[in-house]
């Protein structure tokens, strides 16, 4: 094994972007795809204080699963599962810092995160997991649109 990548995949188009860039880029490498569920999937508040539901908590890490099996059948279809090693895994915690933590713990090499290319306000207001991770990374990070 040459590498060891960190593919952080939320479903979203730059994100499967970014897995199909780090699998053409791989070649005896290992991926490992990473889902990530915020803690606050299932908390829901309101006018009476709100609560927690079990329920929309597990279908987020299901989805999680899903997304991660997704993946692996994606590289299949590509043949990349013929040139690389995939992993998957699903955490909880907040995006940006358990991607950098898991870069940090596992001894990655390289992160490919895909971005959504907002500016302005709008990046402002919701923040950047891609930037984040940029600044933080313990290894160097390739950033897909």
């Amino acid at each position: 094994m040459d590498r060891h990548v960190l593919v952080p995949l939320d479903g979203s188009k730059p994100s499967w972007a970014a897995l199909d860039h780090a699998a053409a880029k791989a070649d005896g490498d290992r991926i490992t795809v990473l889902h990530v569920v915020d803690p606050a999937e299932g908390v829901y508040t309101g006018a009476a204080g709100g609560y927690y539901d079990a329920e929309a908590f597990d279908r987020a890490r299901e989805r999680g699963e899903t997304l991660c099996e997704q993946a692996r059948e994606r590289l299949r279809e590509d043949g990349a599962l013929e040139r690389i090693e995939l992993d998957t895994a699903v955490k909880t915690g907040k995006a940006a810092r358990t991607i950098v933590a898991y870069a940090t713990d596992h001894d990655i090499d390289h992160v490919v995160i895909g971005s959504h290319g907002r500016g302005g306000v709008s990046r402002i207001l919701l923040g950047s997991v891609a930037e984040t991770v940029v600044r933080r990374s313990p290894c160097p990070v390739t950033v897909v649109r």
